[in-house]
């Protein structure tokens, strides 16, 4: 086990050597990269990388996190479980908001750029050497990997998204934790969507293996069975589904607690399954199950626990940071109080307005504005304007359209019409209004709330937030 508070980033091992790009045209070259042509149906391009780099992908303990939403949040309370248990944790996040270097994270700290820069070379340069055309994924996938190996990492946290050509899927996991599968935003007869989310599970879970333990804190008992026929006809271990929620600070217990609820599972399984085999944990653990315990505890124990009180998981959870900063954040020194979510999906949205909801019965809104900028065309618009129209039939408040840039590394095909989703909006008398751009949404929102006592969302892409954080000069998270 790493001692989380002195650990130190290693240098890289050097496989090839060629041209030396800054970190700059290693960003540009990544950024040319997310095209469809570079897409690799046979994951050879991340096989041969990972071959020649001598399988790292076998080398390190891997979780894999996957899901329609929630995969970023579930990651990060899982390697906070993780830290509080003394491992050393890297995570592979997806997407970025400012940097790529957000992707690669070790204990909660982003890769520097030096070592970005090192490894990004040293991978490019392989890749050219093999004569290889990877996609932007592969190239952060397998600088992850050797960056995690390099530094002794305990375990791997690795995001992956509903494609099966993700090159995360070349890694054999001891969980896959599924935070839940909502299937396609547009509506399909019944039986066409059962077929395309049973897909999207089969995708999920196509790294189940023998001893693999598969998790899920999906709530359709449909989605659970087939999970599970999947899970136990690849050999793994179907664990029960998550039915609590994790006891978060309010309001944030209704709105991440099932996604703070899979973290713990999925650390204690790894914790008390496989850490275990390797190494003593730290005496005040969190989640090791004390053996051969059973019944009532000893009078000397109930003393032994007085004298010296353990931490419960409940308190770790109500002193930790419920969100994910810059990605999932309400920024309550700001005036008026912004939340910004990457939400991008009708069952995001939705989650969105349980939010403010919440936020609203804890302190009186006065006035209220949702920025949106979404560049997902396949949203079924009758179903998202519905959803908006009952919100606001309980809830006054405003909403401001704008177009959004599509950003490399952010999924999604171009933007909305803003005054197409303007107009249905109207339609159903929600109060809504066209902007040309986010500088300018903003400037209407903030006429539109109290600035001591209002709210502002800014939602609908992880580029809307990104074009939020760059508006206030931030470029480095």
């Amino acid at each position: 086990m790493k001692n989380t508070q002195t650990h130190k980033q290693s240098s890289k091992e050097t496989v090839a050597t060629g041209r030396q790009r800054s970190y700059g045209e290693i960003v540009e070259y990544l950024d040319a990269r997310w095209s469809e042509e570079y897409k690799d149906n046979s994951l050879n391009t991340i096989k041969q990388l990972d071959k020649t780099y001598d399988h790292v992908s076998q080398k390190v303990d891997t979780i894999l996190i996957t899901g329609t939403n929630g995969k970023s949040l579930t990651a990060h309370f899982t390697a906070k479980l993780l830290q509080a248990e003394n491992l050393s944790v890297g995570t592979l996040y997806a997407p970025h908001i400012l940097t790529y270097n957000e992707r690669i994270s070790l204990n909660n700290e982003s890769i520097t750029n030096k070592l970005f820069t090192d490894l990004g070379n040293d991978v490019i340069n392989t890749a050219e050497l093999l004569n290889l055309n990877p996609h932007a994924t592969d190239i952060l996938t397998m600088m992850a990997l050797l960056y995690f190996k390099n530094n002794t990492v305990d375990v791997v946290l690795l995001e992956t998204h509903e494609d099966a050509q993700d090159p995360v899927f070349i890694c054999k996991p001891k969980i896959v934790a599924v935070t839940r599968i909502t299937g396609p935003s547009v509506k399909k007869d019944q039986n066409t969507q059962n077929k395309e989310t049973e897909e999207l599970i089969s995708i999920a879970l196509q790294t189940v293996q023998k001893d693999s333990y598969v998790i899920s804190a999906d709530q359709s008992k449909l989605n659970l069975q087939t999970m599970q026929a999947v899970a136990t006809q690849r050999g793994g271990t179907w664990a029960m589904p998550i039915r609590k929620l994790a006891a978060l600070a309010y309001p944030y217990e209704q709105l991440y607690g099932r996604c703070a609820a899979l973290a713990e599972r999925a650390a204690s399984i790894y914790i008390n399954t496989f850490a275990n085999k390797k190494a003593t944990l730290v005496t005040e653990s969190l989640l090791t199950k004390t053996k051969g315990q059973r019944g009532r505890p000893t009078l000397d124990e109930k003393k032994r626990q007085l004298e010296n009180p353990k931490e419960t998981v409940d308190q770790f959870w109500k002193k930790t940071c419920s969100t994910l900063p810059a990605r999932f954040q309400i920024l309550d020194k700001e005036k008026p109080t912004i939340l910004l979510d990457t939400a991008s999906n009708l069952d995001a949205f939705e989650n969105i307005l349980l939010g403010i909801r919440l936020l609203h019965y804890q302190r009186s809104l006065k006035g209220l504005a949702i920025i949106l900028g979404c560049a997902n065309e396949t949203l079924d618009m009758t179903e998202f304007v519905k959803l908006f129209r009952y919100f606001f039939k309980k809830t006054s408040g405003n909403v401001i359209v704008c177009p959004v840039s599509k950003l490399p590394g952010h999924r999604g095909t171009k933007s909305w019409d803003v005054e197409k989703v303007t107009n249905a909006l109207k339609e159903m008398k929600i109060k809504a209004t066209a902007a040309k751009n986010l500088d300018e949404a903003f400037d209407i929102a903030k006429q539109l709330v109290d600035e001591r006592h209002g709210f502002m969302v800014i939602a609908g892409s992880p580029s809307i937030v990104t074009e939020y954080w760059r508006s206030k000069g931030i470029k480095k998270l």
